[in-house]
């Protein structure tokens, strides 16, 4: 039954012209050209009450932002919600999305160094994922990674 309605799915696809998606990497989600949106919510969120005026960033803006991460420094979610907002003129970053940028920075700078790409030149994102955080525990590469980088770099004893 499952495979009868996948292929007239399909079927209904292709009719209209549409192609299904493709998945993208991890980089590809990075580079995506995207416009950060500065809005003011209606309804309390989060941490965010109503009437504020809230950052929705890129993983583009998540990478270049921990790139600057000086080495041997941590920075958490807080203070990069905060730099943010700052910086693009709101008054609070999406902590939902500014988590899953952070996974994505997280995935595509370990992609690039499954594929050849030295240390120094990914983001570093070991200087903004605690390696006991549910974040670390999510990563397709675990958190031991997370873990032995930290403690490289001094972050952790």
């Amino acid at each position: 039954m499952k495979a009868k309605s996948t292929r007239k799915i399909l079927k209904v696809v292709k009719k209209k012209g549409m192609q299904p998606a493709k998945g993208k990497t991890w980089m590809d989600k990075v580079r995506e050209e995207k416009a950060p949106q500065v809005k003011r919510i209606d309804k309390a969120f989060a941490d965010i009450p109503p009437g504020g005026v809230m950052l929705i960033a890129t993983p583009k803006i998540l990478d270049t932002y921990i790139r600057e991460i000086p080495k041997g420094k941590s920075v958490n979610l807080s203070t990069i919600r905060k730099d943010l907002a700052s910086e693009y003129h709101a008054e609070y970053t999406c902590p939902i999305t500014t988590g899953i940028f952070l996974r994505i920075v997280s995935e595509a700078a370990h992609e690039e160094i499954e594929s050849g790409t030295p240390i120094g030149k990914v983001a570093p994102f070991w200087r903004a994922v605690d390696e006991n955080s549910p974040l670390a525990k999510k990563l397709s590469f675990g958190s031991d990674f997370v873990k032995a980088m930290r403690k490289k770099e001094g972050i952790i004893p």
